[in-house]
This record gives structure tokens, sequence and C-alpha cells, in this order.
């Protein structure tokens, strides 16, 4: 029996004794309590002393203004209370990391975020924060931070975008060290006061061609759409086409939401990983944004879409289901990957679709009132700045050119 307990490891002892009841889980608990209280009490180096006159008991703890503040309790326990609270929070000194997850759980508990949005927040943190992470947060000053910014946006060759969304994380990360005092900076005083160069930032060098498609494009894939047998998918793509849509509000749909020409937007479909890892695909009961809820009308000339669609999934909840499940907005990428190759254009994601409907409707003259309804913009700026592009041709550009006078 010796020789058996001799190859056992002091964990695999103590548990075995708490499975058999030989040691109280109770007085482990309170002797490890007793011994880290006496660790913080020994901390203390200033007197502890009993007030003659109003019998309270005082004592001084140490202060970063005055040196020490006096502090004062109506009995030795509760002033030794105060001082174990005073080292406790003094030892603790989390990562950049530790911060960082307990802003972002916390955001997804309280439902502020979802969770394909902590998914996203994440792998930024990967990309650019991981080594940064390490740091202890009581041993970095403001001047760290901007070091580290200005650092990230020249190795990992940053977009202003790519900035913005960094930003995002480091003002999540350090007002929460701000507010549980192990920071005494203010993050939105060192990124304001950052001098950051518009020329340290990556430019996306995409010319308009690749982010829109060309009238003769456009023609290619939906002539070889409409001369195809037409599933549920290929429709999907002509519907992204006429409504402009978001990719994940299409696959989200219900037959509810359409009413003759007028299709309800109100909900999107998300994307996460589980705790595994896998995909997870979801439909939100809200769209990306609050202006995204909105009425898109169909044109009159595509209403048979619609018809079409709904004989060949006459009994689904949603508009867009085959074999009784709801179609993802990746079966749409992918079918229009598959498209483009066979009429020999270069790939586009269904976003450039929705920036060639924004842009044609711009061209055409529509109201600007009307293009952000059926954009689900707040603003015709936004529209205009990251969705409107040049999509003539040559020849087009030419007679535009020609019919210019005094040129």
């Amino acid at each position: 029996m010796v020789l058996i307990l001799d190859k056992l490891s002091q964990t695999e002892l103590l548990k075995l004794a708490l499975e058999d009841g030989i040691v109280d889980i109770n007085t482990i608990t309170k002797q490890i309590e007793m011994n880290e209280r006496k660790k913080y009490l020994e901390m203390h180096k200033y007197e502890i002393w009993q007030g003659e006159k109003d019998k309270k008991w005082y004592t001084y703890l140490p202060d970063k203004e005055k040196r020490r503040r006096l502090i004062k309790r109506t009995s030795l326990e509760s002033i030794e209370d105060e001082i174990v609270s005073f080292y406790k929070e003094e030892a603790y000194n989390p990562t950049v990391y530790d911060i960082f997850k307990e802003w972002i759980n916390g955001k997804l508990e309280r439902n502020e975020i979802q969770k394909s949005t902590w998914d996203r927040y994440k792998r930024q943190y990967d990309e650019s924060m991981k080594e940064f992470g390490k740091r202890k947060m009581k041993s970095i000053e403001g001047f760290d931070v901007e070091d580290f910014i200005l650092q990230a946006i020249h190795e990992h060759e940053l977009t202003a975008k790519g900035y913005s969304n960094l930003r995002t994380l480091i003002y999540g990360i350090f007002k929460r060290a701000k507010k549980k005092r192990l920071i005494d900076f203010s993050i939105t005083e060192v990124v304001s006061d950052m001098e950051i160069s518009k020329k340290s930032f990556r430019k996306n060098n995409k010319s308009d061609e690749e982010l829109v498609f060309s009238e003769e494009e456009k023609g290619k894939i939906i002539s070889h759409i409409e001369s195809s047998k037409m599933d549920i998918v290929d429709l999907g793509i002509l519907l992204y086409f006429k409504t402009g849509a978001r990719p994940g509000e299409l696959s989200a749909i219900k037959k509810e939401d359409v009413k003759d020409r007028i299709i309800h937007i109100c909900r999107t479909e998300i994307c996460y990983k589980d705790e595994n890892k896998c995909d997870v695909y979801e439909v939100r009961n809200f769209p990306k944004t609050e202006a995204g809820i909105r009425d898109v009308i169909i044109p009159l000339s595509s209403e048979w879409i619609i018809k079409k669609i709904r004989t060949i999934n006459p009994f689904g909840e949603y508009l867009f289901e085959r074999n009784g499940k709801r179609l993802k907005t990746y079966n749409f990428t992918a079918r229009l990957k598959t498209i483009c190759k066979k009429v020999g254009i270069a790939p586009k994601s269904l976003n450039k679709i929705r920036k060639t409907y924004a842009t044609i409707l711009i061209d055409n003259g529509v109201e600007e009132s009307v293009v952000t309804s059926q954009m689900g913009h707040t603003d015709i700026k936004t529209t205009k700045k990251y969705y409107y592009k040049d999509r003539k041709s040559v020849s087009q550009k030419m007679i535009a050119i020609d019919k210019v006078e005094g040129l």
C-alpha cells in the first residue's frame, strides 16, 4: 500500500482524500483564505492603532498623490478588511488580453454584440494585438499605446478601415482598464492627440472596374441565367441585381415579407464560430443597421422572378429554400462565382452587385431619398462614398465627352 501511495502525485492523493471524505473542502477553502489574508496584512508597513477617545481603529494606506492617507473603521476586523482589499487591488495586474476578454465577453453577455461580431473582434485582436496583449496593464503608459498603434499600422500595413477596426478594440480595452483603475491616462486623449499621416495607411488599389459589374458583364450573367433551367439559386442571383440587398438579407427573407413588388427587409443572416470552431449560420431578427429595416421595391419588369420563386418553393417558410432547408448566403456566393467563370469574367462578390445597383440608381437620376431607402442608408453621402463607382465603358465616356460644348 505504501508503494502505491508513493507513486501517486500530491494532486491525485488530494483527489482521493476528497472523494473519501478524509479532507473537508470547506476547511481547505477557509485555510487558503486565511493564508491569503495573512499575506496581504504582512505587506502593510504602517501601524494600526485604536483611538483613545472614539475607540475607532486607524491606519495609513499608501497614496500616489499624498504619499499616504488616513483611514478609520469601527473595528479591527473591518480595518484589516480594508487593508486586505487595498493590497489585493494593488496586486491585481491583468494583461491587455485579460481585459480584452472581459470587454468582449461582457458585451456578448449583455447582447450588445452578436457572436459574429465577437468572432470579428477576436480575429482582429489575433491579427494585430497578440504580442502587445501579453503586456501587464499597470506597466503601460499613454506613449506605449501610441507607439504600438503606429507600429501596428506599419507592420500590418493597415488600411484606414483596418485602423478604424483596431481603434475600436483599443478604446474598448483601455476605457475598461481606466474604470478598473489599472491605468490613469485617457485613451481618448491619447488617440486624438496622435498625428497619423494619411500616407501611413495602405491604399486599396482596386479600380472601379473591379468593384462593380460593367453593363456588359451584368448582361452576360443575366443572359446566362435566363438561358439556363433557372433553379432557385439562379433566381436569387437575379433578385440581388434587382434589389441591391446586402448579402445576408435575401437569404433571411420569409414568404410573409413579400407583398407583390415590395420586399420588407427586417432580418439578416449572421455567421459565427461555435466552440468547435465550426461555422454556424443563423437568422437574426433585425438587419445590420436601423436604417436596414426598409421596403425594397422590385422593378415591374422583374415581378416574374418572385412568382417563379414561389412556384419552385410553394410551402417553405423562407423565400429561398431547397429540400425544406433555408439557403445560406454562401450558396448564392458560390453560384455567382461559378457563373462568372462560365461567362468568362473575373469573379466578383455579392457585395459588388450591391455597388452595381447603387451606381445604376444614381447614374439614372433616381431621387436621393429613394436611393438611400432602397440601399438601407441614412445618408446619400454613404452611398456615394462607398458604393458609387464608375462603370461606364470607354465608348460611353467618349459619347459623354463629345456632347459637352466648349471643349
